[in-house]
């Protein structure tokens, strides 16, 4: 195959106390496949809402947040579905790792869990893996256990010379937006399928069967 492989990490959630998951999502893009008119019609479809082309942030979305405290609940529901129409519309494959954080006890144990779990992932698909001459891994750093985690993960699996590191500000990739929609919508099914999910869902997606109809199941047909 050759080529480029784009990596792009985002997590929902941390050790601490707080929300009851921890969940990171991988993103991946052959940078041979052009994504540039997607990204231009969504940036085009953004810019006529009352916060232009503010990066994708799902949660603020959702719960109408800032900078999204601006706008009524039905502009952000467009603002989300205009996301989420790129989503559908892009190439690209993800894998996600969700953990139950009661079950994690302390941030050596998930980053071990992580390392784990990400080597067991790229073992399972090496050989779309090994297709690219380079894999950039692009992450901001946002947490460390993440960051350990994946460069051991992929140093075991992926040869060095063909993996490239770069620290990246999410505003500027869509893609990684994109990876914080994967694990919204993950973690959304979650509260769901423990009937835990608040007034903002289930206002914002309606029922689990809607939620999965309209969203779950359009994402995971593109899982890796």
């Amino acid at each position: 195959m050759g080529g480029e492989l784009s990596v792009f990490i985002d997590e929902s959630g941390d050790i601490g106390s707080g929300s009851e998951y921890y969940i990171v999502a991988l993103v991946f893009h052959d940078q041979s496949e052009p994504i540039g008119m997607l990204v231009d019609n969504l940036s085009s479809a953004f810019k006529l809402t009352p916060v232009g082309e503010a990066p994708f942030h799902f949660t603020p979305v959702l719960r109408g947040h800032r900078p999204f405290d601006v706008i009524e609940p039905a502009g952000r529901k467009a603002f989300f579905n205009a996301f989420a129409y790129f989503v559908n519309k892009v190439p690209f494959s993800y894998g996600v790792f969700p953990y139950l954080k009661r079950e994690i006890r302390d941030r050596a144990h998930l980053r071990e869990r992580l390392e784990r779990d990400i080597r067991f992932f790229i073992s399972e698909h090496l050989e779309f893996f090994q297709g690219f001459d380079l894999v950039k891994v692009y992450y901001d750093n946002g947490q460390k256990v993440v960051k350990t985690a994946l460069h051991a993960a992929l140093g075991e699996t992926i040869a060095q010379h063909a993996i490239e590191y770069r620290d990246a500000d999410p505003v500027t990739y869509r893609l990684f937006q994109l990876a914080d929609y994967i694990c919204g919508i993950e973690l959304t099914e979650l509260r769901y399928a423990s009937s835990k999910t608040g007034v903002s869902e289930e206002r914002f997606f309606g029922s689990r069967n809607l939620f999965r109809r309209n969203y779950l199941k359009k994402l995971r047909r593109k899982r890796l």
